[in-house]
């Protein structure tokens, strides 16, 4: 079952995930900036919940972190920030699964596209190859400025 975190202990247990994406974060600071964006910047976090089969399961398998923004070039986005599921889960189906429940979120909200990012280099290749059997394109690049 997929379920939208609406309180901190959701957050939490959609931290281990989390970090397998963005390991330079520590588990306080990424639940900081987690609460954060979504207090702040319309951040929604989704993730795997299979308490329902095993009751003893407290961390999630797989977490989708969006948002929805409005941009000129695309009209109302629902933009992917983050798509993780913990190593020891991978191949479960887990990401496409967060995938279709989004993409049916965007749909019921009214967005015109679906986009995310995602890091060139061989680790992500798997990654990559999800996104486009669900019929994402790559269709630019992305430049960075680090200030």
């Amino acid at each position: 079952m997929i379920k939208i975190a609406q309180t901190e202990a959701d957050v939490q247990r959609c931290i281990p995930a989390m970090l397998a994406l963005r390991p330079h974060l520590t588990a306080e600071k990424a639940l900081e900036q987690i609460v954060f964006m979504q207090e702040n910047d319309r951040y929604v976090v989704a993730f795997v919940d299979n308490s329902d089969r095993n009751p003893a399961e407290t961390v999630a398998p797989a977490a989708i972190g969006y948002r929805y923004m409005n941009l000129l070039f695309s009209g109302k986005t629902l933009y992917i920030d983050d798509l993780s599921t913990l190593p020891d889960q991978r191949g479960n189906g887990y990401a496409g699964q967060l995938l279709d429940f989004v993409i049916d979120e965007a749909r019921k909200a009214g967005c015109s596209v679906v986009t995310l990012d995602s890091g060139h280099n061989p680790q992500r290749y798997d990654a990559h190859r999800l996104y486009l059997n669900k019929r994402f394109n790559i269709v630019s690049h992305h430049f960075a400025l680090k200030l």
